[in-house]
C-alpha cells in the first residue's frame, strides 16, 4: 500500500471514528434524559415526554420546524466561532460577548439608522470582530491567556450594551412598556432579513433565509481552513507558533486575525437572529449572558470543531430544545431538554477517549500483524 493511500485511509478512519463518537455521546445523553423522565413521572415519561423531545419541531409541524431553523442559524454561527478558534489553537470562550456586541450593532443600524438588512448584518459582524480582536491583541503581544480576557470582555460587553440601550437609547431603541428593544418589523421593515416565502411555509414570521446564510458561512469557513494557504497558516500557528515563526509565518498577526474572525462569526450570528425578528434584546436582563454564545461551545465540541459538522450538531441541539418546549408543563419541566443537551456536552469531553476505543474496535488496520499468529516457517535457511 502506498503512503498516500495509507494516509487517506487513516484520515477516513479518524473521521468515521469522530462521527461514531458523537453519535455515542448523543445516544447516552438521550438515555440519561429518558431515565430522568421516568424518575419525574413514569406514567407519562415515554409518550408525553421522550417522544416529544425526539420529535422536536416535527411535533408541531410546520411551526416547530420553522422555529428550529430560526434557532439553528445563530447557533451555527456561534459554533463556527468556537470551532474556528479551536482549529487555530485558541479557546474562544468570549463568543457570548461577541454575540452581544453583534446584536447591538445590528439593532443600532436597524432601529436608529434604518439601514438595509445586509448592511445591518455586516455591522453585526464588524462589532463582533472588534470585540474578538481585543483578546487576540492581548494574546499576541502580552501573551495573556485568551480565556481570561474573553471571559472579562463577555461581562464588559454585556453591561456596556445594556447601559447604552437602556439609559441612552430610551425612545429610540428601547420600548419602556415592553422592557425590550423595539421590534425591527415595526420600526424598520427594510432591516429585516427577507423570508423569501419561508415564513408563510412554516407559519412563523421569524423564519427567514438566515439558515441558508449560516450554512453558506459554514461552507466558507471550511474552504478557508482546508483549502487555502491562509487557513494553513492559521492552523500552523495554532499547532506550534514557534515552528510557524521559524517557517516565516507572522504568528502575532495570525492570532489576532483568528480571534477577529471568530468574533465576526459570533456577531454575525446575533444579527441573523435579531434581524429575523427572532427576539428582542432585553437590557434589564443584566445578570446572564446570552446562552447562544455558550451553546456554541457545545455544538463545536459535538462536531469535533468541523465547520460542516457544526451545521448538523447545531440543528440537532435546536431540534431537541424545541422539542423540550413542547413538553406538558403539568408533567415535566421544559428544562429536561437542556439537561439532555448538557449531558451530551459533558460527554463530548470524553469524545477523544470514545474515538480511540471505536478506532481500535471497528477500524483495525488489516496490515497490522496478528500477535497471536504463528510465524511463517521458512523453507530455506538464510544465506542459501
Amino acid at each position: 500500500m502506498s503512503r498516500k493511500s495509507s494516509d487517506a485511509s487513516a484520515a477516513l478512519r479518524q473521521k468515521s471514528s469522530s462521527v461514531l463518537a458523537a453519535l455515542l455521546c448523543i445516544l447516552i445523553g438521550l438515555l440519561v434524559g429518558l431515565i430522568a423522565l421516568f424518575i419525574i413521572n413514569p406514567e407519562h415519561a415515554w409518550s408525553q415526554g421522550f417522544l416529544r423531545i425526539i420529535q422536536g419541531g416535527f411535533y408541531d409541524f410546520p411551526y416547530g420546524v420553522g422555529k428550529t431553523f430560526t434557532n439553528s442559524a445563530p447557533l451555527i454561527m456561534t459554533g463556527l466561532s468556537v470551532a474556528f478558534a479551536f482549529k487555530t489553537g485558541l479557546f474562544n470562550i468570549g463568543a457570548a460577548g461577541q454575540y452581544t456586541l453583534g446584536a447591538f450593532g445590528g439593532l443600532y443600524c436597524a432601529l436608529i439608522l434604518n439601514l438595509p438588512w445586509y448592511v445591518c448584518l455586516l455591522a453585526s459582524a464588524l462589532f463582533g470582530a472588534v470585540w474578538g480582536a481585543i483578546p487576540g491583541i492581548f494574546k499576541a503581544y502580552l501573551n495573556i491567556n485568551e480565556v481570561i480576557t474573553s471571559i472579562m470582555f463577555n461581562w464588559i460587553g454585556l453591561y456596556m450594551v445594556n447601559e447604552i440601550i437602556y439609559a441612552r437609547g430610551t425612545g429610540a431603541m428601547y420600548d419602556a412598556n415592553n422592557t425590550r428593544t423595539w421590534k425591527v418589523a415595526d420600526r424598520s421593515p427594510q432591516s429585516l432579513i427577507p423570508s423569501c416565502g419561508l415564513s408563510d411555509l412554516f407559519h412563523t414570521p421569524s423564519t427567514t433565509i438566515a439558515i441558508f446564510l449560516a450554512i453558506a458561512a459554514a461552507i466558507l469557513v471550511w474552504v478557508i481552513l482546508e483549502k487555502t494557504t491562509f487557513g494553513y497558516e492559521l492552523k500552523a500557528v495554532g499547532l506550534n507558533k514557534n515552528a510557524a515563526r521559524y517557517a516565516g509565518i507572522n504568528e502575532k498577526k495570525n492570532i489576532i486575525l483568528s480571534m477577529t474572525i471568530a468574533g465576526a462569526l459570533a456577531g454575525f450570528g446575533a444579527g441573523l437572529l435579531y434581524l429575523s425578528a427572532g427576539a428582542e434584546w432585553n437590557p434589564l436582563n443584566t445578570t446572564s449572558l446570552p446562552a447562544m454564545g455558550f451553546n456554541g461551545i457545545a455544538t463545536a465540541l459535538l462536531a469535533a470543531s468541523n465547520p460542516i459538522g457544526t451545521i448538523f450538531s447545531s440543528v440537532f441541539i435546536s431540534h431537541i430544545t424545541v422539542g423540550g418546549s413542547f413538553l406538558p408543563t403539568k408533567y415535566f419541566p421544559t428544562e429536561i431538554a437542556d439537561l439532555i443537551s448538557g449531558i451530551i456536552i459533558y460527554l463530548c469531553a470524553f469524545a477523544m477517549l470514545f474515538r480511540g476505543v471505536i478506532a481500535k474496535k471497528l477500524h483495525v488496520d488489516k496490515n497490522t500483524p496478528d500477535a497471536n499468529a504463528e510465524p511463517a516457517v521458512k523453507t530455506k535457511k538464510e544465506g542459501k
